[in-house]
């Protein structure tokens, strides 16, 4: 059985934004860039999406800047209420939290399944992710490591080999990411998630099934525990 670990794999591949889930016409692409704004906190829970300001600066009529933030509303970024301008959606701690145990469950049972499921041709695409975020770490690249983060976590849906499951993962959308995006930019987020990510892998390897799902809980624990103790104030 192979001992590959991470650090045997040496690629500079930058890995790519993820995509968000919408459509490839105006209003996806106002949509698409409004998420990202988000995501990147670039524009902060509860601040106004005013659709004069944003038809200007996309250079289009308010039609489909509206259509763009309904789509954003169904994705669970925007908060759209009636007589009141849009805005970014604010979280509670209840929905925070309750997501949270939800994605540790749902990642303990990926893990659990990769170490079954994954040969070590599939382990291999998350060592080369890994070689990806662990530079970003040590250059104190905040969004190239976001990006590769992400794509470690879509690696890992796919290789587990239950499409249920990575349906499930995938219905969450864009909305965790704005959280996830936070919570590694939190000091020490960043080093803590590299690490977590090394022992994971060694443990995918070594096809310890009980120590991966552990690992992997307690890393979506550890952000949320980060998320809590922030006093974020995109939560209510």
């Amino acid at each position: 059985m192979s001992s590959h670990v991470p650090g045997d794999v040496d690629t500079s591949d930058a890995y790519p934004a993820p995509s968000p889930p919408l459509p490839g016409s105006l209003v996806g692409n106002i949509a698409a860039t409004i998420a990202s704004d988000i995501v990147a906190g670039r524009l902060r829970a509860g601040a106004d999406l005013n659709s004069v300001e944003l038809a200007r600066r996309f250079q289009t009529s308010r039609t489909p800047v509206r259509e763009a933030l309904l789509m954003l509303e169904k994705e669970g970024l925007v908060e759209i209420e009636s007589r009141r301008r849009p805005r970014v959606k604010r979280w509670t701690r209840s929905e925070v939290r309750e997501l949270y145990l939800v994605r540790a469950a749902l990642y303990a049972l990926v893990a659990e399944l990769i170490v079954a499921n994954a040969p070590d041709e599939d382990l291999q695409l998350l060592s080369e992710c890994y070689q990806e975020l662990a530079a970003a770490v040590e250059d104190c690249d905040l969004e190239r490591f976001f990006h590769a983060n992400v794509a470690f976590r879509e690696i890992e849906s796919r290789i587990c080999r239950n499409s249920q499951l990575q349906g499930i993962l995938d219905s969450l959308g864009l909305r965790v990411q704005q959280l996830r995006h936070y919570s590694v930019s939190l000091p020490g987020g960043m080093e803590q998630s590299r690490s977590d990510r090394q022992r994971l892998i060694r443990a995918y390897y070594e096809r310890d099934a009980l120590l991966a799902a552990a690992l992997s809980r307690a890393t979506v624990l550890q952000a949320l525990a980060r998320i809590e103790r922030s006093g974020w104030k995109g939560m209510e």
